[in-house]
């Protein structure tokens, strides 16, 4: 199946650079853009201020008269002044919601920057508002304050806030397979195929896309992450018993083929029955693929740290459309959940965990990489100066898992390379 490097012995011979300095992040509340359309029957209020409200709308594009699953209950300057009793204010909000949108089954409270310097207590809202609004209602809170953290663990926060509401797997139940991550619908749809080919089941998504259909979790449950980004979930499934299946990512042909067959050899499928299943998804993708491996391979790539996307990104660019890494930076450098990833990278690839924007950006303009993987506020002034660059929330944002995603995936980075080239034509 999967060959690792051949000089490679383990993850744990990489060099890292550790960069501690400025940072250049998108907040958590982002994440909501991608869970409110996920979970249909949940809402997403945001405790915090105008500027969290702006932030949602420009980045999901709502118009004024839509009807997102999606609002912020907007910290005034009275309660930052204390002149209001923010709970007070906060219990006033949900009941004209709840009223509002009687098709609400889970109300996650989601805190912020604002809500946090003024230490709005959260959890205890979530409890109190619960007794009021149970069983209708399932009320938790997670926070989405980009104080500390990347714009991707908002989603990690979220799931690992419901993880302590699912019901408890039945006491010697037979084996069943949780999916963690968010994907799209589509995405999640072919996945189940595929795992009902192979003989796989039963199997389980987190999040579900009801609130009120969540999976059971125990002993019996071995779980696969979609998503490298989601290390607090992890914990808290483990923490209940839940098994993880050591995999790479879904992203790309191998990718894909090597967390299908984690699951595979979990659930005892022989490799026969494997390749047989996958072996037509595989072969369309290594079609789609084939467009853009003329515009891609021998080009050098450099990724800023922003979404923790970019170790198995740079793993399905290096191996499968033969581009060259300059750099790898990643904001957190998960050695468990990436140590398939990082098995399968080329040898002397440089790895950067965390952010000193200065020290990077001078590295990058050193370099003159054909392109940069980045935030939407470095992109702006690189291309400014001829530095080609893909913005790294657009690969969050859109449908690149699985085999029939790997064309989508690859034209995301081709793109900015062909708008260069008619550009100087």
């Amino acid at each position: 199946m999967l060959a690792p490097s051949p000089s490679r012995q383990g993850c744990a011979e990489i060099t890292v650079l550790r960069e501690r300095g400025q940072r250049e992040v998108f907040c958590g509340l982002t994440g909501i853009i991608w869970l409110h359309r996920k979970i249909q029957d949940a809402f997403f209020l945001i405790v915090g201020s105008r500027t969290c409200a702006h932030l949602m709308q420009s980045a999901a594009g709502v118009m004024i008269f839509a009807e997102p699953r999606f609002a912020t209950a907007v910290i005034e300057e009275r309660d930052l002044a204390g002149l209001a009793d923010a709970n007070e204010e906060l219990d006033k909000v949900v009941g004209q919601l709840l009223e509002r949108r009687p098709d609400i089954r889970l109300l996650f409270l989601v805190g912020s920057c604002p809500s946090e310097v003024i230490k709005l207590d959260l959890s205890r809202a979530a409890s109190r508002l619960s007794q009021t609004f149970a069983p209708q209602v399932r009320i938790l809170h997670y926070s989405g304050s980009g104080i500390e953290t990347t714009f991707t663990q908002g989603e990690d926060a979220c799931l690992a806030a419901v993880v302590p509401e699912l019901p408890a797997a039945a006491p010697h139940e037979a084996d069943r397979l949780l999916v963690v991550g968010a994907l799209p619908d589509i995405v999640e749809d072919q996945f189940r195929r595929l795992f009902e080919a192979l003989g796989i089941g039963p199997v389980d998504f987190l999040p579900s896309r009801s609130a009120t259909a969540l999976p059971p979790v125990g002993g019996s449950t071995r779980y696969l992450l979609a998503q490298p980004f989601l290390a607090d979930t992890a914990r808290a499934l483990e923490g209940r018993g839940a098994r993880h299946l050591p995999a790479p990512f879904p992203f790309g042909v191998d990718g894909t083929t090597g967390w299908l067959a984690a699951a595979a050899n979990a659930f005892g499928v022989g490799d026969a029955h494997l390749r047989r299943v996958v072996a037509p998804a595989e072969q369309r993708a290594r079609t789609a693929l084939e467009r853009y491996r003329r515009q891609l391979s021998g080009k050098r790539i450099f990724f800023f740290p922003d979404s923790q996307l970019e170790v198995p990104l740079a793993r399905f660019l290096a191996r499968e459309m033969g581009m060259h890494l300059v750099e790898v930076g990643t904001p957190y450098l998960h050695r468990q959940h990436l140590a398939a990833e990082i098995d399968l990278l080329p040898d002397g690839t440089v790895y950067s965990e965390g952010q000193d924007v200065d020290r990077q950006l001078d590295r990058c303009r050193s370099a003159r990489p054909d392109l940069v993987v980045c935030g939407l506020g470095l992109a702006n002034p690189l291309e400014i100066e001829g530095i080609t660059t893909k913005w790294s929330i657009e690969l969050v944002f859109s449908p690149v898992h699985g085999y029939e995603q790997a064309g989508d995936l690859a034209e995301l980075f081709a793109r900015p390379l062909v708008r260069r080239d008619r550009l100087e034509v």
